[in-house]
């Protein structure tokens, strides 16, 4: 059996889950089982997939035979020689080694949600697993597609369900900040809409590597003022998607009004969105100086901000969604240096940034689930009434600074590196220094919530923390502990996404 028959079947199967649970809402015990197995699948299928390419419908490119059988000789005549032989009629998948390693920890950190979801509710909810599984299904496709319409429509999903996500959270305030981010989504969804309506009339295909040919090939003039003005169109969709300036305190607000569950997927679409939309800008307009120099400076921007921003406040939500939006500057810079190291270790520090946050987020759930509060200032003796918990949450915000041997040391090593072959020295003493601030913001983090005496008016659960969301955790510790130390297992599979996406 052909493989690749696996690699439409990474995106289907979460919509055919998200459709089920919706329809059996009440049906809570096969609400479950529905949506446990539908969950497994999401790391499983990554792995038994063959690499290749998938084309819908079954048009492939017309040098390989595509539609040129059913042609007219003169129109075989016309695009026999040209760049026409390459283009892509149809839908296009791709899925490599680099793909594999992304989409085998977006699914294990989908699946976890899905089952800290089952386990710290009362009676499953089928529309909340339906919203789980819909942004997983997108973010999914995000990574597959060759085809930048195909990625808007996923984009938009995406964007709706995230709303979804906060609007039923019941967290206080989360209406306003659902309607303040869809408003935004509709801005940032247009203005890429119009980048790829451009990029259309230009190349007159949608499909990247198309696009990318026409440029390359002298097609399309490279100079042409639309052109650049499409290029500023998808870097604001991407400033969008990732939350990064002018977007970082809607974003934040955004992940600190999620259930923690539901936390963990939104900060995957702002990653997975970073990686796959600048991808695709590094590769259609690469050549243009201009525009890396944007991503680097957003994104310099972006860390800065992130940790001043986090630093000052008293709820643990929002530090925690600061941090994540100024990690996400790291993975800018990756991108921005635009060589092929720098590349896989902005990719390395997206795959990192999808396992450390979600530890982060669902650690600090604990906290709140023990004491219903989220201000710090209300906090402290917490580590006598949940010590592994406690040494669990304190190692993952030791992982997002830095601290080796786990794996954000290896990825924020890379990048330091990639900056000082590019002769930029300053660059990566800014990342040391912002990564030193990190460590120590969780050391005062640490001691307010867990070793300074227990306030009087403060009440704590007695009830136990739940068996699922620990083992969790050690499922995260874990893979934090094997990345960190045998890097190559990631980066080796990474290297090749990021070569592939700086040649034709």
């Amino acid at each position: 059996m052909d493989g690749t028959i696996f690699i439409p079947l990474m995106v289907i199967i979460p919509i055919i889950c998200a459709i089920l649970v919706n329809l059996i809402h009440g049906t809570d015990k096969l609400t479950k089982i529905i949506s446990v197995l539908g969950a497994i699948c999401l790391p499983l299928v990554p792995i038994i997939a063959t690499y290749g390419n998938h084309y819908f419908g079954g048009y492939q490119p017309l040098i390989n035979g595509g539609l040129t059988a059913q042609l007219p000789a003169y129109a075989n005549a016309i695009i026999s020689g040209s760049v026409l032989e390459y283009f892509h009629p149809a839908i296009t998948y791709a899925f490599g080694p680099g793909q594999q390693m992304i989409l085998f920890i977006l699914g294990i950190v989908a699946m976890c949600a899905v089952f800290i979801s089952i386990a710290e509710t009362r009676k499953t909810s089928g529309v909340y697993l339906y919203l789980l599984f819909m942004l997983s299904a997108a973010l999914l496709a995000f990574v597959l597609t060759d085809d930048i319409f195909n990625l808007y429509v996923f984009f938009e999903i995406a964007a709706l369900v995230q709303v979804g996500l906060i609007l039923v959270s019941r967290v206080k305030g989360n209406y306003e900040t659902g309607l303040k981010y869809m408003l935004l989504g509709e801005i940032g969804g247009s203005f890429l809409l119009l980048g790829i309506g451009l990029l259309l009339g230009l190349t007159g295909n949608v499909n990247i590597s198309d696009m990318v040919m026409m440029i390359h090939s002298g097609a399309v003039d490279p100079t042409n003022p639309v052109l650049l003005f499409a290029a500023g169109m998808l870097i604001y969709g991407w400033l969008y998607a990732t939350g990064l300036p002018p977007f970082n305190a809607i974003k934040s607000e955004v992940y600190s009004k999620g259930l923690p569950s539901g936390a963990m997927i939104l900060q995957s679409f702002s990653v997975i969105g970073c990686i796959t939309i600048g991808l695709t800008i590094i590769r259609i307009f690469g050549y243009l100086p201009t525009v890396q120099m944007v991503i680097l400076a957003v994104s310099v921007l972006a860390m800065i901000l992130g940790i001043s921003m986090a630093m000052v406040q008293d709820d643990y939500k929002r530090i925690i969604a600061y941090l994540a939006v100024g990690e996400l500057g790291y993975i800018g810079v990756g991108l921005g240096l635009g060589t092929p190291y720098s590349i896989t270790a902005g990719l390395f520090q997206a795959v990192n940034e999808l396992v450390v946050t979600s530890f982060l987020f669902i650690g600090f759930g604990l906290v709140l689930y023990k004491t219903k509060t989220s201000k710090i200032s209300k906090l402290g003796g917490l580590l006598e009434h949940m010590p592994v918990a406690a040494l669990l949450i304190v190692l993952a915000g030791f992982t997002m600074a830095g601290v080796p041997p786990f794996n954000v040391f290896q990825s924020k090593y890379m990048l330091c590196q990639a900056a000082m072959t590019a002769g930029i020295p300053e660059l990566a003493i800014i990342m040391i220094i912002l990564s030193i601030v990190t460590f120590l913001a969780f050391l005062k983090i640490t001691y307010a919530i867990f070793l300074r005496p227990k306030p009087d008016d403060l009440e704590i659960s007695s009830a136990n923390v739940p068996k699922t969301t620990m083992a969790v955790m050690f499922l995260f510790l874990i893979i934090c502990l094997v990345i960190g130390l045998c890097p190559d297992i990631v980066t080796s599979r990474l290297g090749v996404l990021a070569l592939s996406a700086l040649t034709l």
